[in-house]
């Protein structure tokens, strides 16, 4: 739920996948659609896919090696370059942002890249108002996740009319 107006987001756009190769392909989709300055906020439970995401976003933004793409969660960010940069954040460790973790995180928002954050719904309000929430949801069946997304704020229709379309 989101604290800031205590409804739940209702979802623009829901994909199952049922395999962590379906999930990296999906993100690929996504990722090729993108552009400068876009924020992907991923939400989900420890194990849920959001690395195995990250990575198919990575491969569709053009990074070479993506498959070497890994969660940052003890350096906070991993920058790729492809397409476009990407800075694959991680808010797993931090549990508020001080005044110089502000300065670092916006200075990657506003920089000509896509934004990749696990665990974004810690922070994510207080950071930008416009962002795309992928959520990912394990299933009944193991292999299996359903992935939300919402476009929070406006800005990724674009992307949701382009994912419908694929």
């Amino acid at each position: 739920m989101n604290h800031n107006n205590m409804l739940e987001d209702v979802a623009d756009f829901t994909v199952k996948t049922r395999s962590a190769d379906e999930t990296l392909e999906f993100g690929r989709r996504l990722g090729a659609l993108l552009r400068p300055q876009d924020i992907i906020a991923l939400v989900g439970d420890l194990g849920a896919g959001k690395t195995w995401l990250a990575k198919g976003i990575a491969f569709g933004l053009e990074v070479p090696g993506h498959e070497y793409v890994n969660s940052p969660a003890f350096d906070l960010v991993h920058e790729y370059q492809g397409r476009l940069p990407v800075y694959h954040m991680d808010f797993y460790r931090l549990d508020q942002l001080s005044n110089e973790d502000y300065l670092w995180i916006e200075e990657y928002l506003d920089r000509q890249g896509v934004c990749v954050i696990e665990w974004a719904d810690k922070f994510i309000d207080q950071l930008t108002k416009d962002y795309l929430k992928v959520e990912l949801r394990e299933t009944y069946n193991e292999d299996e996740r359903e992935i939300r997304i919402t476009d929070i704020g406006g800005r990724y229709k674009r992307v949701i009319e382009g994912l419908k379309q694929q």
